[in-house]
């Protein structure tokens, strides 16, 4: 391990809580900041969000979902328990508290703000990958345009429109409009039903479950140790942290990082951290295809991406608004299932496997939470919405930096959680 930015004073230990992409990228380059690193994760690596997401790593495709649009759908869909995005009619003060204040910010200033707030994410996040797989995580990212599919040109519009939108707040997104045959060319898979497309250029895909396990990896053979325990508080005194976990057991270090996906605001909410983080959940699975998929197929109708996973094609959407750890629901799947059904061919969806729920971390104004709270030493670093995966490293990368020396990247102002 080369200590590469240690300041004289700066921490030499840190307790990551969550063991997830963001904890153990922020584990990572705080080990190659010279820190001494313990994780500790209640259920164990890549138990969350980190497995079961669709694996892009795609900048051009970090579109905010607090647009105006998404206000007017959720309206919409309250009562249908099978639409892609959806709001259960439930007893739960702290769920609407933090719809009111979500919809608050479905206007185009705030989506501004928050596209705005991701390019410094988006311009380094590839990189951020490419550092952790030339120095010791041995799991591939595959380069591969993103090809979305639609039934009709007006469909194909509202996504143009949104990337000419990106584009206007200064983050282009390379990208190709194709008619029916040159999207059969890159979609094998698509139906007749999908007559144009639109190719999102120079973005990547992985195995997200293979790629924690393998960074868990990493970090372990640098030198940490990774534990199951589950945290219930971190507090500060005489100069350090400690951790303190439901057995009873008490982890001390100089600093604590506090990475637990939907559950951030569990903690964070007692350490000065007013915006809210809650559940965004969605589903997926994985199936048997008759063609091989050469790149990930995006279906924005239907709310569902496809990816090439394992020889075969793992399949993700829908977003539900619920408690992280309530079973899954399966009108939620099998609204999956037939929404993308009509559009792609030679896939077998009965076979499907590996079926999964996670809570994906939404904050109410689009953009994560990371950064130092009110309790010195202690920072947290979640709310990442859909683009966790891909904003994972760049997130532990610009974090260790403010911890090893004690000043705030202008990348992570717009982030920070007392704001």
């Amino acid at each position: 391990m080369v200590d590469v930015g240690r300041s004289a004073g700066g921490p030499r230990s840190a307790v990551v809580v969550g063991a997830g992409i963001v904890g153990l990228s922020t584990a990572w380059f705080l080990q190659e900041r010279g820190v001494e690193v313990t994780v500790v994760d209640r259920t164990g690596v890549a138990a969350g969000a980190s497995w079961g997401n669709a694996g892009w790593v795609a900048p051009g495709l970090t579109i905010p979902l607090n647009e105006p649009s998404v206000l007017r759908y959720g309206l919409r869909s309250l009562l249908n328990p099978t639409a892609p995005l959806h709001i259960p009619l439930s007893v739960d003060p702290g769920l609407w508290s933090f719809l009111a204040r979500f919809a608050a910010h479905c206007r185009w200033s705030s989506w501004t703000r928050a596209v705005r707030a991701n390019r410094a994410l988006n311009a380094e996040c590839v990189e951020a990958f490419d550092v952790l797989t030339a120095n010791g995580v041995d799991a591939p990212t595959v380069d591969a345009p993103i090809t979305a599919g639609f039934e009709n040109a007006r469909q194909a519009e509202g996504l143009l429109h949104e990337l000419r939108r990106m584009a206007d707040v200064g983050q282009p997104v390379g990208h190709t409009a194709l008619d029916g045959d040159r999207l059969r060319d890159l979609v094998p898979l698509a139906s007749d039903a999908l007559t144009t497309g639109v190719r999102i250029d120079g973005q990547r895909h992985l195995d997200p479950g293979g790629f924690v396990r393998a960074l868990a990896r990493s970090v372990e053979s640098r030198g940490a140790t990774i534990r199951v325990l589950e945290t219930v508080d971190v507090d500060s005194r005489g100069g350090g942290v400690t951790v303190r976990t439901r057995g009873g057991e008490a982890l001390s270090a100089d600093v604590a990082v506090v990475a637990t996906g939907a559950w951030l605001s569990r903690l964070a909410a007692r350490w000065g951290v007013r915006v809210p983080v809650r559940a965004g959940r969605g589903y997926s699975f994985t199936v048997p295809v008759d063609r091989p998929v050469p790149g990930p197929v995006y279906l924005p109708a239907a709310r569902v991406a496809c990816t090439p996973y394992q020889g075969a094609l793992r399949v993700a959407g829908t977003m539900e608004f619920r408690d992280p750890d309530a079973p899954g629901v399966v009108a939620r799947l099998e609204a999956i299932i037939a929404s993308a059904r009509p559009l792609l061919d030679g896939v077998r969806w009965e076979e499907r496997r590996d079926v999964w729920v996670g809570p994906r971390p939404v904050t109410p104004d689009g953009r994560p939470l990371i950064g130092e709270v009110r309790v010195p030493g202690v920072y947290v670093a979640g709310g990442h919405g859909m683009w966790g995966l891909a904003h994972g490293p760049i997130t532990g990368r610009l974090l260790a930096e403010q911890i090893t020396t004690g000043k705030q990247p202008e990348a992570l102002r717009a982030f920070d959680p007392l704001r």
